[in-house]
């Protein structure tokens, strides 16, 4: 690590971490050493703010601003620090631990270029670093409008996610899903299109940093009129791989639509793409069934707690009184015991056992990464590939598809 002010003798620094104390980041600090070498600098919070207008600071590429959760206090001299950087030209990488998304939000408002959590997944500052390099995109290629052909007609497999409790992961997983199921194939990618359908709090525009468009609850509206240029106009292209038909800007009652309108839309994405994944309220409303009986695949999630039992209970009692099709249901189990963990696998098994039910999905528990990808608009594989949570998902990405696949080759 070079000194702030290097000899002349030595090479002119490209960056410089800020903090209150760089030794409470010591992964930054052996990741700047890689990625920089000897090229690099730290400053305090103060200095830094003197340090730019010295000649030493002409040949700053980016500055590595790291901050905790003590430093919230210091939102203003944090943002200043962004906006002189910014001013001069420096580009900024945020480094956050243990920091509210609402302090996040807006440093990020302030100019910062990129987000990195600490601790630092793999490889990513450098990542960060690269991304700072490319050229930015043309701004009109950003939330593309879909085209749809017309008269296309895929069946195309529809999964459905729906969170037996508040807070069981259900948005997190169909989000994940469904950009795995996007990504399972980089040469024979399917098309994927995800559907929020919980009209009220619905939240994948939110996990994917997309915005949310009046044209959603018009097409919703109007259904009997839709075709697929309206359809096309209410998604949003997420990085060109993935249709997201986000919830309506506006909180609306969950009966503002019908089961014939509900399968109106079913029936116009599975036409236009390979799988369609669907984020369902937590509430049962008279078009539940019309999602259920169309779903290939139907995911309840559940947590190992006694609100999640009772819950599937009902649910199950529920659908048997109505003789509806339980047996789509998948139950899965969010934030499942690890492997070693003996008791809480007994646990689970016992607790299926006395609901009469079969959890044939486990999924571990991710941490902070998946509230800290979320809160930022990044999946998982994108955010943190390596997380537990994220490997689980695209296995089960990869397990539908190849089962997709079989079964095309076989009709």
């Amino acid at each position: 690590m070079s000194s702030v002010t290097p000899p002349p003798e030595t090479s002119p620094i490209l960056a410089c971490t800020v903090s209150r104390d760089v030794q409470n980041f010591d992964l930054l600090i052996e990741d700047m050493e890689a990625a920089l070498g000897e090229r690099w600098g730290d400053l305090g919070f103060a200095e830094a703010l003197a340090f730019f207008g010295q000649p030493e600071a002409e040949t700053l590429e980016f500055i590595a601003l790291a901050i905790d959760g003590e430093d919230e206090d210091n939102l203003v001299l944090m943002s200043e620090i962004i906006t002189q950087a910014k001013s001069r030209n420096i580009k900024v990488v945020l480094i956050a631990e243990d920091v509210t998304p609402a302090s996040l939000h807006q440093l990020l408002r302030k100019g910062a270029d990129e987000f990195v959590p600490y601790p630092l997944p793999e490889n990513e500052l450098q990542e960060a670093i690269d991304r700072l390099n490319k050229p930015e995109p043309a701004p009109q290629v950003q939330h593309n409008t879909a085209q749809l052909a017309s008269g296309e007609s895929k069946e195309g497999a529809l999964f459905v996610v729906q969170g037996l409790a508040g807070g069981v992961g259900s948005t997190t997983l169909a989000v994940n899903l469904a950009w795995e199921l996007a990504t399972v194939s980089e040469k024979d990618a399917p098309s994927v299109c995800l559907l929020d359908l919980d009209l009220q709090y619905g939240s994948v525009s939110t996990y994917l940093d997309l915005p949310r468009r009046e044209a959603v609850l018009e097409m919703l509206s109007e259904t009997d009129a839709m075709d697929e240029e309206v359809f096309g106009q209410g998604l949003l292209s997420f990085e060109d791989k993935l249709q997201v038909l986000t919830a309506p800007a506006d909180m609306v009652p969950l009966d503002i639509i019908t089961p014939e309108d509900v399968q109106r839309v079913i029936d116009m994405a599975r036409a236009h793409f390979d799988y369609v994944v669907v984020d369902m309220p937590n509430t049962l409303v008279h078009w539940s069934e019309t999602v259920l009986q169309a779903a290939h695949v139907y995911f309840a999630l559940i947590e190992l707690d006694m609100r999640s039992a009772q819950n599937a209970l009902r649910l199950k009692r529920a659908l048997q009184a109505e003789d509806l099709p339980f047996n789509k249901l998948r139950f899965a189990m969010n934030r499942a015991p690890k492997f070693t963990d003996l008791s809480g696998k007994a646990r689970v098994k016992r607790m299926g056992e006395s609901l009469g039910i079969s959890i044939d999905l486990q999924l571990p528990d991710g941490g902070k990464q998946v509230l800290q990808g979320a809160d930022h608009g990044t999946p998982l594989a994108s955010s943190a590939p390596k997380n537990p949570l994220r490997r689980e998902i695209a296995k089960l990405a990869q397990s539908l598809h190849a089962l997709g696949s079989s079964d095309a080759e076989a009709a």
